[in-house]
């Protein structure tokens, strides 16, 4: 199987031939959205900060006194004032500081990646470019992606981002740059346009071979 290159103004700079096995495994699988969900929330799920924290009996301050006495008052025994059902007291079962993070095995998701890469192959909207050139300005970048059509992009390239192109995208709403370490299943699916560099492709197919 074959991938056009073009370059930065949409001109034919040949291809990218890959055996069928490589291509079907990578680019070619069906898009199942169960192992997309399952990705998503574990990258989702290790970003938050869960710093949430709401005040239990030990850490509302107030006196430990018991109000009054258990028996002869006619009134329901109390403990504490700062129990729950007063004003200003603690809460019960409330959220604690904790880490939201959780496992999720090596091969689920080297398979959300190969399936994110898939489904933006089916939906015609992974381009392979063949390089970004090494310095821009955000306005010919801004003209260039208008040029062709780019609104929502995430551009990946080789190990490392070429400094000049990345600093100028970086810039535009809806365009993120990436180092192909930095591929990621959440990134591929909230942009519209998934551009690859030849490089970028390269290190993928090793990647996930």
């Amino acid at each position: 199987m074959k991938l056009k290159v073009i370059d930065i103004n949409n001109k034919p700079q040949g291809e990218i031939e890959l055996d069928d096995t490589t291509f079907n495994d990578i680019f070619g699988r069906p898009v199942r959205k169960d192992i997309l969900a399952r990705v998503v929330n574990w990258q989702l799920a290790k970003r938050r900060s869960g710093n949430h924290k709401t005040k239990e009996i030990g850490d509302v301050s107030g006196t430990t006194k018991k109000p009054y006495a258990q028996k002869g008052t006619g009134r329901a025994r109390q403990g504490s004032l700062r129990s729950p059902q007063f004003r200003g007291g603690a809460t019960i079962f409330g959220p604690v500081v904790r880490s939201h993070a959780h496992d999720l095995p090596k091969k689920v998701r080297a398979l959300g990646l190969k399936t994110a890469l898939s489904a933006k192959a089916k939906e015609g909207k992974l381009i392979v470019l063949d390089s970004v050139g090494a310095d821009a300005k955000t306005k010919d970048v801004v003209e260039k992606f208008n040029a062709l059509g780019w609104k929502s992009v995430l551009l990946i390239e080789g190990p490392a981002v070429t400094e000049g192109f990345a600093r100028a995208a970086r810039n535009i709403p809806h365009v993120d740059v990436l180092p192909q370490q930095g591929a990621n299943v959440y990134d591929i699916l909230r942009r519209d346009t998934l551009v690859l560099t030849k490089d970028a492709v390269q290190h993928l197919v090793e990647r996930l071979k």
